[in-house]
């Protein structure tokens, strides 16, 4: 029989690993509506013009973009974000109040490379405000990143920069306006890859001193560009940005100018957060602001769409949450009970306590008591009830804690008393 397994970068969730993940998403979507986020779901395919479009991600993610067609030859592809199928939703629906403000979770799929944190179907948490020009908006969408990250108790920084201030920059540095979008592209990659492989590829279509000069620029702070690029837009637009961020007692940002973000639709502050002093390399949330994409897929030229968000990476968050070794679960007690032979007595209890919110199981594989015992201590029980001749009898039910072993006869009312308490 030939093996069976999964396609690769892909995963199952169950038990711990589901709870983690849940236990995620509830603190997200609290955080999301706590800032006046509402949510939304789009088709998992998409259109491929749709995703393709110019206006869209731009060539380096159709690379990685999974292609198919249905019956009628129509070519379509799985989302490889959650901002391009917003930005279709925006467009078909202009007669939205602005701002609209949106959260959406859920799946995406990019075929890339794979690595700790990084795979091919994942899930991505996305926040988006759309129709504000006012730069309160992006560093509010940094408030609640900073919110979220201090709540799991993560140690993290959060890098900026600005796309107008780098076009700036790179074009003092001798860059020609055609060749900026490379250039970008190129410069996103200088923190993963060596630095002799980001000059090989500049120096495909850039003269040397045009590369000296780029890379004497990165090296430099805020404070450093002030005297050339003080009259810049980009640079105006992050000063306010870390105004406000101050204001929002956001502290763990700083800025990087060799911070890009390669997708082709960024127009203003770019961002990237990412873990201190962790293995784990990726980033756990990343965005910036898009102010012409929805425009070119709408015909209403007259209404402004611009658009400022961020994405959390859920995978990379539960990879954080299982590195720390802790135990986790979903703080559901679970109550497992034993019949011994007497189900049927049995199931009026189980009801009674599923009635008033109990998580209840009943043993269905008519075991013994030692092998359900041994199931239950497995799989996390927390307490066990034994449903026997002498429990009908007396009208109490035999309750064990399974951490500490402990066991109480107990009435009806008084197991549903001591279980709601615990």
């Amino acid at each position: 029989m030939e093996e069976i397994n999964l396609p690769k970068g892909t995963r199952d969730f169950f038990g711990e690993d589901k709870a983690i993940r849940d236990y995620l998403i509830n603190i997200l979507k609290k955080n999301f509506e706590l800032y006046g986020f509402n949510a939304l779901d789009t088709p998992a395919m998409e259109r491929y013009d749709i995703l393709s479009s110019k206006y869209a991600g731009g060539s380096e993610i159709l690379k990685e973009t999974f292609k198919l067609k249905d019956q009628g030859n129509r070519e379509l592809a799985l989302r490889y974000d959650l901002t391009v199928p917003l930005a279709r939703f925006i467009a078909m629906n202009p007669q939205l109040k602005l701002p609209f403000k949106r959260y959406q979770i859920g799946n995406v799929w990019r075929d890339g490379p794979i690595k700790l944190g990084r795979y091919r179907e994942f899930i991505q948490c996305d926040i988006d405000t759309i129709g504000s020009r006012n730069i309160l908006t992006d560093a509010e969408i940094l408030s609640i990143a900073n919110k979220i990250f201090n709540e799991l108790n993560l140690k993290f920084k959060i890098l900026i920069n600005n796309r107008k201030l780098l076009d700036d920059v790179l074009i003092k540095a001798g860059v020609k306006l055609g060749d900026l979008t490379k250039t970008i592209l190129i410069i996103d990659k200088i923190d993963k890859s060596p630095k002799e492989t980001i000059k090989t590829e500049l120096r495909d279509f850039t003269e040397q001193k045009t590369i000296e000069n780029i890379f004497s620029y990165i090296k430099l702070n805020f404070s450093e560009l002030k005297d050339e690029f003080k009259d810049s837009e980009g640079y105006k637009e992050l000063e306010l940005t870390f105004e406000y961020l101050k204001q929002f007692n956001v502290g763990n940002f700083e800025f990087s100018l060799r911070l890009a973000r390669g997708l082709n639709y960024y127009t203003g502050n770019v961002f990237e957060a990412f873990l201190v002093g962790s293995q784990i390399t990726s980033s756990i949330a990343a965005g910036g602001r898009y102010d012409r994409m929805i425009n070119n897929f709408t015909e209403d030229k007259e209404k402004r769409f611009c658009a400022v968000g961020i994405s959390f990476g859920l995978d990379v968050l539960t990879e954080v949450i299982k590195l720390r070794k802790e135990k986790f679960s979903n703080n559901l007690k679970t109550v497992f009970f034993i019949p011994i032979n007497k189900e049927k007595e049995a199931l009026g209890l189980v009801n009674f306590l599923r009635s008033n919110n109990i998580r209840t199981e009943i043993d269905l594989m008519s075991r013994n008591v030692s092998k359900n015992l041994e199931y239950a201590n497995a799989i996390g029980i927390n307490y066990v009830i034994f449903v026997g001749d002498d429990e009908i009898k007396n009208n109490k039910f035999k309750l064990r804690d399974m951490n500490s072993g402990k066991e109480e006869l107990l009435t009806k009312q008084e197991l549903l008393l001591r279980l709601t308490e615990s």
